[in-house]
């Protein structure tokens, strides 16, 4: 005879909500196990002699619930293997009763039999005590294993096991990332029974009712106002949807990917200077303008049929997924140099099965910036052998083109070769900045932004004498420069 686990639930407060099944249940077994002894309804079983053994002492054995939960389970299961078990737990065994799922889950691969024998949930009373229709949108979620993630602020929320100050801070912490300190919050103790009550709090104040207990959910309203969506992404992908609809913004509604292009350089550029600069506002903001050519780009995409921001966020994630098998995988690594490595292999690995191109050089982009397409094209030269032994023949390399640009300059003059030798020079300057893992695009940028500053105090300087420019010799001019020099500018 294969003996079997009798799962049933006590309902979410007292006698009343028992159903009579699982009452007859009660009342024909000599021992009933119960997760925790913490109910009102076993305290009136109790009075007509059915016996009970609780898992309370389990939770003190352990910091955290799923330790908890494992244990209980194992416990059960070993019971199992000599005789029949009947286990109850609060409310509905199906809601939010993760024993049960354990149970379940071990119970089939141990052939013990797991039987649902049914209870009534938490959920219909609580609904009826915070007057909400679930038809609305609502979420049930575990207080104990929170994650900001899980929220939709959007939608009713409901959040179980809360069962003391710690797991309520937890809660409020989680919630407070994406809700307003003072969202309005409900808290929900033994709904439908005669013990029912119902107070509501902000959410700052949620970890401060001490009364909380086993039986306790929390319920979070939807928020309503739109400025306080504007956290969620959901939100952005809207206003980027209507901005492109009907009825929205004439700009907005003509823009391509190609006249977005020069949009999309220059935010990236001031998204560097305030890198550059240290200034997390700016970063802020220059990130979300960035964010915002995504957006865009990838509603026009789904405007045309084509892709959606869903297909942008898929492939990302798929990629860093596939290249990180250190992280995600079993592949185990030494440091950097290991990461590069398994990186750059992963990478031929999936150009080996993309479609074949003419060159290793096919696939860097032809709109980068160009010092930034050099450095990548001399990288991948390198990956496949053809490269410096050392940084000093790289600096060779320099000397001679500026030797070949001092030729076109004084002998030849001609502006074309000019041109083509100096552009020789960047080249293999470029190399010498690949050699010190320096991106030449960057070294560029920060001297642009250090001639401004000290560009700038020499015009101050000049305000300052209520003179011109033509006023000054070179030399002048020139000890300004060497001023902002030492001051650091």
């Amino acid at each position: 005879m294969i003996n079997e686990i009798v799962i049933i639930g006590l309902g979410a407060g007292d006698l009343d909500q028992l159903p009579l099944g699982v009452y007859k249940l009660l009342k024909k077994s000599s021992m009933c196990y119960v997760r925790t002894i913490e109910h009102p309804v076993i305290r009136e079983l109790q009075s007509e002699g059915i016996a009970f053994e609780s898992f309370d002492a389990v939770y003190e054995k352990h910091d955290g619930f799923s330790e908890v939960y494992e244990e209980i389970s194992d416990i059960l299961l070993d019971k199992a293997e000599n005789e029949s078990v009947l286990y109850a737990v609060p409310g509905h065994p199906m809601v939010a009763e993760k024993t049960v799922q354990l149970l379940l889950e071990k119970g089939e691969e141990k052939g013990i039999k797991i039987t649902v024998s049914g209870g009534q949930s938490f959920l219909d009373a609580l609904f009826q005590s915070v007057k909400i229709d679930p038809i609305e949108g609502f979420q049930l979620l575990d207080g104990t294993a929170l994650k900001m993630e899980q929220i939709h602020i959007e939608q009713h929320m409901i959040i179980g096991q809360v069962y003391d100050a710690y797991v309520a801070s937890d809660v409020k912490l989680t919630l407070m990332e994406k809700l307003p300190d003072d969202h309005e919050v409900f808290i929900v103790t033994a709904a439908g029974s005669k013990e029912e009550a119902v107070r509501k709090t902000v959410l700052y104040e949620l970890d401060r009712h001490l009364e909380l207990n086993n039986l306790t959910s929390v319920y979070v309203p939807p928020v309503k106002e739109e400025e306080k969506k504007f956290r969620e992404f959901s939100k952005l992908k809207q206003i980027i949807a209507r901005l492109r609809g009907p009825g929205g913004c004439p700009w907005d509604q003509k823009q391509t990917h190609e006249s977005l292009k020069t949009y999309l350089i220059e935010e990236v550029y001031e998204l560097i200077d305030a890198i550059d600069s240290d200034d997390v506002e700016a970063m802020i903001g220059e990130l979300g303008d960035v964010l915002l050519q995504v957006m865009l780009h990838a509603q026009i995409g789904e405007d045309e049929g084509m892709f959606s921001i869903e297909d942008v966020i898929e492939e990302v994630s798929s990629k860093m997924v596939r290249r990180h098998p250190h992280v995600f995988g079993d592949v185990e690594v030494n440091g950097v140099e290991d990461v590069l490595a398994n990186w750059q292999d992963i990478k031929e690995a999936e150009k080996e099965s993309a479609p074949k191109t003419n060159s290793l050089l096919d696939d860097v982009g032809k709109a980068l910036p160009n010092l930034i397409r050099a450095n990548e094209y001399q990288r991948r030269a390198a990956n496949a052998g053809f490269d410096w032994d050392q940084v000093s023949e790289a600096w060779d390399k320099v000397k001679e083109e500026v030797q070949e640009v001092e030729a076109e300059l004084y002998v030849a003059n001609n502006r074309e070769r000019i041109k083509d030798e100096l552009g020789d020079l960047f080249f293999a300057l470029v190399n010498v900045t690949r050699f010190y893992g320096i991106q030449a695009e960057e070294a560029v940028h920060a001297a642009n932004q250090k001639f401004y500053r000290r560009f700038s105090y020499i015009e101050e300087c000049v305000a300052r004498d209520n003179k011109q420019f033509a006023d000054y010799s070179l030399a002048e001019l020139d000890r300004y420069w060497n001023e902002a020099k030492s001051k650091g500018l």
